[in-house]
């Protein structure tokens, strides 16, 4: 090995072994002092030391990533990660100025979203994220408003529609396996995304009410889905296989892909593989349920684990237009018209 003096370096002793780091406080640096490993950690750690150029736009992704990106759940952050990386390598060395002039800026937004013109709903993922690090930047102070705000979204379609109806749910359930159609059955009636779906317990479960934090809101928010007649139902044809309520074939929990996996399998073999119908959308279905119940937007807030400021928007989104219309007539005929003197 070429020995070369690397300076600031922190060793430490423990338990008869010695520890490298960067310098005091620093990150770990893996190998043996003048291995290939060891330089090239020592010199990605000060890499990220640098000081970023706080006129660029890179600075606002930086900020971001330390602020409100923590905050995200873990899913979110998988996702939203990888797109902070490309809104990194095209955006970057702009500087943030030009952010301010949305007459220029919003060409090149567009420019760069339409490189996923093809795919409408992933090129408006991107720009939800680029919105996200620009909003951040207007409540730093850093821009005066958000240019991505004037940019019409390329995804037209409106999932307020495209929701499960029972005909559609009957038609996925009678060929498939009794493990999915249990999977189906519950996301209908309860409306807990996927993942809280499959890590739920029969701990989480009570008399009057089924109690889930949401992994959404990174825990800090908890479902409250009350157990009525056809949740119950539900609930009570499911066999008890293991601490968590839904199962695969084997008896064992669920994983993601694969519960995912086996439903598109179940789509294929009931002749829905077009219908532009997702296991999420099966939200939807439980969002029109509780609201043609008649419960108000905060209960239904409540209920779900949404945040009751949005959730107006997330209702418009979810719940049929039918369903809607029908309670308008429910309540204009409730409604007794003035007797003419």
């Amino acid at each position: 090995m070429v020995k070369v003096d690397l300076k600031g370096i922190f060793k430490v002793r423990a338990k008869g072994r010695v520890y490298y780091y960067a310098w005091r406080g620093g990150p770990p640096l893996p190998g043996e002092p003048g291995s290939p490993e060891f330089h090239a950690s020592y010199n990605e750690a000060l890499e990220s030391r640098k000081v970023v150029d706080t006129d660029r736009f890179r600075s606002c992704i930086v900020e971001y990533k330390a602020g409100p990106f923590r905050g995200l759940a873990d899913s979110t952050k998988s996702k939203w990660g990888p797109w902070l990386d490309h809104i990194g390598l095209y955006f970057g060395e702009l500087r943030i100025a030009q952010f301010d002039r949305p007459e220029k800026i919003r060409p090149i937004i567009r420019k760069w979203r339409n490189k996923w013109e093809d795919k409408p709903r992933t090129a408006d993922y991107g720009l939800q994220v680029l919105s996200a690090v620009l909003s951040h930047a207007v409540e730093n102070g850093k821009i005066a408003g958000n240019p991505c705000e004037g940019i019409k979204r390329l995804y037209s379609g409106d999932r307020a529609e495209i929701i499960w109806q029972d005909a559609d749910i009957d038609q996925i359930e009678k060929g498939c396996l009794p493990e999915v159609a249990d999977a189906v059955d519950l996301a209908a009636h309860t409306g807990l995304r996927l993942g809280d779906l499959l890590r739920l317990s029969w701990n989480h479960i009570d008399k009057n009410a089924i109690r889930i934090t949401t992994g959404k809101s990174n825990h800090r928010k908890t479902a409250v889905i009350p157990i009525y007649d056809a949740l119950r139902d539900v609930l009570a044809r499911i066999p008890r296989r293991s601490t968590t309520v839904l199962t695969n074939t084997m008896g064992h929990p669920w994983k993601v892909k694969g519960l995912q996996n086996a439903f598109d399998r179940a789509k294929k073999a009931a002749g829905m593989k077009g219908r532009n119908l997702h296991f999420h959308d099966l939200r939807g279905t439980a969002a029109t349920r509780f609201y043609k119940a008649g419960f108000t937007m905060r209960e239904i807030a409540e209920v779900m684990g949404w945040e009751e400021a949005s959730v107006q928007k997330i209702i418009r989104l979810y719940v049929g237009q039918n369903a809607a219309i029908e309670d308008l007539i429910k309540r204009m005929n409730q409604t007794k018209p003035e007797q003419k003197v």
